[in-house]
């Protein structure tokens, strides 16, 4: 199929986006709560672009291509429009995890200060000592529902409580994580876009002023503790392990761990 991105003719492949679109004529919308290995919900709006013929703006991350399609990603609509959703966000949740999204509030002279609402600042979950929740960071994208749920793991551990403002991720009743369905495997901290689910070692260092991504090498390897042969990418500061994650494109992980490839490394360590 062919679809003209800003002018230039690029060739997707059927059930392509119109992002792998951009994506193919080197142009790459913002995007917050998209991931790559769980179905997009359409939750922020940051990416949407224009499409000719469409009256309204569409999101790129989910609108499938179609042969002879024109789209424009940088028109004064959809720079309002992003703007406004930057705005909307940050002035409700804590966007100051994602280094991107900082980017873009720059870029797109977004001032949450205009927005008035309400936020979900709430205090920090620390009920288990493998990840965090600090859902003042949460933008509500559902990646961490889908990805605990039908879409990865099957545990159903999590799920969107309450409505509008009030609206959050939670265990069932709000259980503490220790007694709830969740099996740790971290598979929701993996596709967290915005900070809210991070690893007890990475909250720590965040909160302690050391954590350093610019000084972290990371290294692939293939897990030892069973036969899968699910693939580890091991973040290391100082010589030290302080996060694994696993590739999302790999044909066996797709991005998901057990909680022993993703936490189980303390050992390492002595």
């Amino acid at each position: 199929m062919k679809v003209i991105v800003d002018g230039t003719e690029v060739a997707v492949a059927p059930g392509a986006t119109l992002l792998d679109a951009c994506q193919a004529a080197g142009v790459d919308p913002p995007t917050l709560c998209y991931g790559p290995t769980i179905a997009p919900k359409n939750a922020c709006r940051v990416c949407v672009v224009e499409l000719e013929g469409s009256r309204t703006l569409v999101p790129s991350c989910s609108r499938a291509a179609e042969d002879g399609m024109v789209v424009h990603t940088g028109t004064d609509r959809v720079r309002r429009s992003r703007r406004m959703v930057l705005e909307l966000l940050a002035s409700s949740v804590d966007l100051s995890s994602p280094a991107q999204a900082v980017g873009w509030i720059e870029e797109y002279g977004a001032d949450p200060e205009r927005q008035q609402g309400a936020t979900v600042d709430q205090p920090v979950k620390l009920d288990n000592d493998l990840y965090v929740r600090d859902y003042a960071k949460c933008i509500l994208c559902y990646q961490c529902v889908d990805a605990c749920g039908e879409q990865w793991q099957g545990t159903f551990a999590i799920a969107i409580a309450g409505r509008g403002m009030a609206s959050v991720v939670s265990t069932e009743w709000d259980a503490p994580l220790t007694e709830s369905a969740c099996v740790y495997c971290g598979n929701c901290v993996q596709v967290c876009p915005t900070g809210a689910l991070v690893g007890v070692v990475e909250h720590t260092m965040r909160a302690e002023g050391t954590w350093a991504p610019e000084r972290q090498a990371v290294t692939t390897t293939v897990c030892a503790f069973c036969g899968v042969g699910c693939n580890l990418e091991l973040h290391t500061q100082d010589g030290r392990i302080v996060k694994v994650t696993s590739p999302p494109d790999h044909p066996v992980t797709h991005g998901n761990l057990c909680i022993k490839g993703r936490f189980g490394w303390a050992h390492v360590h002595g």
